[in-house]
């Protein structure tokens, strides 16, 4: 899940460089795979991830509400950040852009320092069988 954070990353820069050439179709095009990516890790870990870590542990309210949460959030900064790129506007792309990268850093460090270190510890026994499904479903893009 780690790998599939960078990956996303790095086509969120692309998107970022395209922008500021003024290259609003090859920005659209980058946007359009990182958007697509995002949303099937989000998808990804509320359909697997989440919900066997809540069975396993009982914990519903826990982290994984606080990033489900923070996924409601992320999509709509996504949303309106297409729309900025949509418009060609420059500044409504890159206000949205800039929040969705600072949520998306500290929402990823949540994940990879407190609940995947977790998943791991929780989920150790059931791994042979959640990981193929996992990297399965991140490929689905």
């Amino acid at each position: 899940m780690t790998d599939d954070h960078r990956r996303c990353d790095d086509v969120f820069a692309e998107v970022e460089q395209a922008v500021a050439k003024g290259d609003w179709v090859g920005a659209s095009e980058c946007f359009g795979h990182f958007s697509s990516g995002v949303l099937q890790h989000f998808a990804t870990e509320e359909s697997l991830l989440f919900p066997a870590f809540e069975q396993k542990t009982g914990m519903f309210m826990g982290p994984t509400q606080v990033m489900r949460g923070e996924h409601v959030q992320m999509r709509e900064l996504i949303s309106a950040a297409a729309e900025g790129l949509a418009n060609k506007d420059a500044d409504a792309y890159s206000g949205n852009a800039e929040t969705l990268l600072i949520m998306m850093q500290q929402h990823n460090m949540k994940e990879e320092n407190i609940l995947y270190p977790m998943c791991d510890q929780h989920l150790a026994e059931d791994a042979e069988a959640l990981l193929p499904q996992l990297q399965s479903e991140l490929k689905a893009d």
